[in-house]
């Protein structure tokens, strides 16, 4: 067996910059706790004999280097000669060191701020009983990236926000009605991710308790003799439309709003923007869909026929359109690649949308948007879906 290369002076600091790269946020918070140790592989009597020079050159490169263990190879033909056997670096800050550059400055200020933050936290959270310094913690290393793009001065602005919030209450206020010292009305909101993560780790609490918008969902009423007051295009949060005294008898759930907002006007029909997700609670929230024909027009893709899946778990008597293998075959020219695929089975599917999901699986995890298909075809077929049964 060919015996492993002496590593070089190059390579160690290589392999120790992708592992302080790859630990800088945990090794912000326990930077003592950070250890590099990597076997050297000094080179054999063989290789000394076959290259002196190179073997002097590779012992004189570890040479005033810290961390380096020495040992000694007594060999037939060379003698004894002393050589680097193993690196061993503790602590994040000789790591860094070591590596030197770009890796390097950039744990210095991620260290730096990490201390300053987690200094600051901590005490916050000592109000809190339950709160230790496990929890903040963990939240300081899972906003690495926030210490090191944020200024200082905006982290140090952050865990001021964050002492005022706890010292008043916000339940009730939105967040341009605070009155914080130094902070404009557009801050918050643009840091707000980073101070609810903060401020959940100090306190325990899920919420700022800040009044939020309600999500607005938005429909047509494709026929007019449906439209309340003679609104034909309505976006409201989810409790106000339920209170609507409309009886459609068919209501189209459509995934896209361009595709809502191109629909053509038709009888008994109610088109409603689906908005992805969570759309089986939003449309089971509306008792006036009782007794209509649902139906739901979503992209052919995987997360398509999950969506679909989720809607019909809510509400069970729902039909695809436009979901079908025809559709997909018939616009393979349209085809793109899902980014990320959903990979789950979907129990809610009937047996075709689940044969049409296995194949634009077995094409390569394809997918085709709604508002690409060709619109005459796609209307002719939704009439047709849409006409009595």
């Amino acid at each position: 067996m060919t015996p492993p290369s002496p590593v070089t002076v190059s390579q160690a600091r290589d392999r120790a910059r992708s592992r302080l790269q790859r630990e800088l946020r945990a090794w912000a918070v326990a930077p003592d706790a950070a250890q590099f140790q990597l076997a050297l592989h000094p080179p054999t009597e063989r290789a000394v004999l076959a290259d002196q020079a190179e073997a002097i050159a590779w012992v004189k490169g570890w040479e005033g280097l810290e961390g380096v263990e020495w040992g000694t190879k007594q060999w037939p033909r060379v003698g004894t000669q002393r050589v680097p056997q193993r690196l061993k670096l503790r602590g994040a800050d000789n790591i860094a060191s070591f590596v030197g550059g770009s890796v390097a400055r950039d744990w210095k200020t991620l260290a730096s701020r990490a201390a300053t933050v987690l200094d600051a936290l901590t005490q916050l959270a000592a109000r809190f009983p339950g709160q230790g310094p496990e929890h903040i913690s963990a939240a300081v290393r899972s906003r690495g990236n926030d210490l090191l793009q944020l200024p200082e001065s905006e982290l140090l602005r952050a865990v001021d926000v964050i002492a005022w919030l706890i010292d008043h209450p916000a339940f009730g206020y939105r967040a341009r009605q605070l009155p914080i010292l130094g902070v404009d009305t557009k801050w918050l909101e643009r840091h707000r991710g980073l101070i609810e993560h903060f401020h959940r780790a100090v306190t325990g609490q899920d919420s700022l308790g800040l009044a939020t918008a309600p999500e607005l969902i938005r429909l047509r009423f494709l026929d007019r003799e449906l439209r309340p007051g003679g609104l034909g295009d309505l976006a409201a949060p989810v409790g106000e439309l339920a209170q609507l005294q409309v009886r459609p008898s068919r209501v189209l759930v459509v995934e896209n709003l361009e595709t809502l907002l191109a629909m053509p006007d038709y009888q008994g029909t109610v088109a409603i923007h689906g908005k992805g997700f969570g759309v089986g609670a939003r449309l089971s929230a509306l008792s006036w869909i009782e007794g209509a024909r649902i139906l739901y027009w979503g992209d052919l893709d995987s997360h398509g026929f999950a969506i679909l899946n989720e809607l019909r778990a809510a509400v069970p008597d729902v039909t695809s359109v436009l979901m079908d293998e025809e559709t997909l075959f018939g616009h393979r020219d349209l085809w793109v690649a899902e980014p990320i695929p959903a990979e789950r089975d979907y129990p809610y599917l009937s047996a075709p949308e689940a044969q049409t999901l296995a194949l634009l699986r077995r094409e390569g995890n394809v997918r085709l948007e709604q508002e690409r298909i060709d619109w005459a075809w796609a209307i002719d077929r939704l009439k047709g879906a849409l006409e009595p049964h």
